[in-house]
């Protein structure tokens, strides 16, 4: 990102670029602007660094553009799409990209024809490239597709608006995120993204994932409500102990200390009066563990009188069984001495990438839908900004921002004024006619 030092290789293909693109047909000044060193180093890059094809598209992407017209184009053309927030700058980042927004509407191509979209879109990427500084050459666009029922209709226009970024804007696009798309979009552009040149930068999210994980400015609106949600240790003690017990007709539990490592105990009770509550003297939880008293008390026989690890259990549990019992206990197993897990063979069946792999034991790789959503947090922000559209239009320069200007109140009042005090000192020194 930015200007780089250029080696005497790359100075001499961008001269050699040059040479060819001006034997082919002459560069008006316009044109010659646009085809700076940095322009025609990022046509090197998409083509390879083959001067031949570089040079070649360079010619196709000034041709297209002298027939969108993009020198004229004007923010008086698109004063529908601006009043409405089709599409403006959200703003930059934190590595100065600016950030474009889309909210096109399903119904929109079929009021519009394609060229009236494409001029749209072009307009909008000038005004996004013409607040880049100097050191930035790349930007970021989200798709908010929640307007779109039609998954096909949506993928349409997302490739298309792919295709005309690879071809006539290379190396520019920094990502694109599409957000909530249809839910057939994600088959359908699993079947066309090996044919997308810029398949690798777009990915698609879902904004109702970052609802959870971050802090919305709803939230920090109602302070009382967010402190409401969160969890207070002494509060919980204080609502612990003015609980107590609970009465049932044949159960009660207590729970002390907010501790949920201690037990309760079941015990036959009435509900007259609150009576201490002891340790039921059954004979088959003698020598049970309190932890799972209750669960062990309705197991089988057979599982009752089985042994488990950590747990001792005392001789009379063996003698005097809970329940009759027909058949045998079955007998303890012996409990044999745990071998170290062998180390697997080598077999040809593996994918020869396992060779390769450098993954340290324990390291979790995150699957491709939690990169997306990891690389998409930071622009979450531009998305949930609300559009205004005095503030895009005082991002955009002349000649893109037309001849309407949008002048606050207390301006207009001040010219009005100064109008006013003028027609008074014309009307002074006009002779009196009589």
């Amino acid at each position: 990102m930015g200007t780089e030092m250029k080696g005497p290789k790359d100075r001499e293909r961008i001269e050699s670029v040059l040479k060819i693109l001006k034997k082919q047909a002459p560069v008006t000044v316009k044109q010659e602007k646009f085809c700076n060193d940095a322009c025609v180093e990022r046509f090197l890059r998409a083509k390879g660094n083959n001067v031949k094809k570089a040079a070649k598209q360079l010619r196709t992407a000034l041709s297209w553009r002298e027939s969108i017209g993009t020198d004229h184009l004007i923010a008086d053309e698109f004063s529908e799409e601006l009043g409405s927030g089709l599409a403006y700058l959200a703003g930059h980042d934190d590595e100065a990209r600016p950030v474009m927004v889309f909210r096109i509407r399903q119904d929109y191509p079929k009021t519009h024809t394609q060229k009236s979209f494409v001029r749209l879109l072009v307009f909008t990427l000038e005004v996004a490239i013409s607040s880049m500084s100097r050191f930035v050459d790349q930007f970021v666009i989200l798709f908010d597709a929640r307007f779109f029922k039609s998954a096909s209709a949506f993928l349409n226009l997302f490739v298309g608006t792919l295709k005309i970024i690879s071809e006539y804007y290379p190396g520019r696009l920094h990502k694109a995120f599409v957000i909530d798309p249809p839910s057939l979009f994600s088959y359908l552009w699993k079947g066309v993204r090996p044919f997308v040149d810029l398949s690798a930068v777009a990915a698609a999210v879902a904004s109702l994932d970052f609802d959870d994980s971050l802090e919305d400015a709803t939230f920090a609106a109602y302070p009382t409500r967010t402190a409401s949600l969160r969890f207070d240790p002494a509060v919980a003690a204080t609502t612990t102990t003015k609980v107590g017990g609970s009465m049932s007709s044949r159960f009660s539990f207590t729970v002390s200390h907010f501790d949920s490592l201690k037990p309760w105990y079941l015990s036959t009770t009435t509900t007259t009066a609150p009576r201490a509550v002891a340790p039921t003297a059954s004979p088959s939880l003698i020598g049970a563990s309190p932890l799972n008293a209750r669960s062990f008390s309705f197991a089988s026989p057979a599982a009752r009188s089985m042994p488990r690890a950590g747990i001792a259990y005392a001789p009379a549990c063996r003698s005097i069984p809970s329940t009759p019992c027909s058949f045998p206990l079955p007998k303890q197993p012996r409990q044999q001495q745990q071998q170290p897990p062998r180390t697997p063979r080598p077999s040809f069946l593996q994918s020869p990438a396992t060779l390769f792999s450098f993954r340290k034991e324990g390291q979790v790789v995150p699957n491709r839908g939690e990169r997306e959503r990891e690389s998409f947090l930071p622009y979450l922000r531009f998305y949930r900004r609300p559009y205004d559209e005095m503030v895009y239009r005082a991002k955009m320069r002349p000649p893109l921002g037309g001849l309407i200007s949008i002048i606050s109140p207390h301006l207009n009042n001040q010219q009005q004024q100064r109008c006013n005090a003028i027609n008074i000192r014309h009307q002074r020194m006009q002779p009196l006619n009589y």
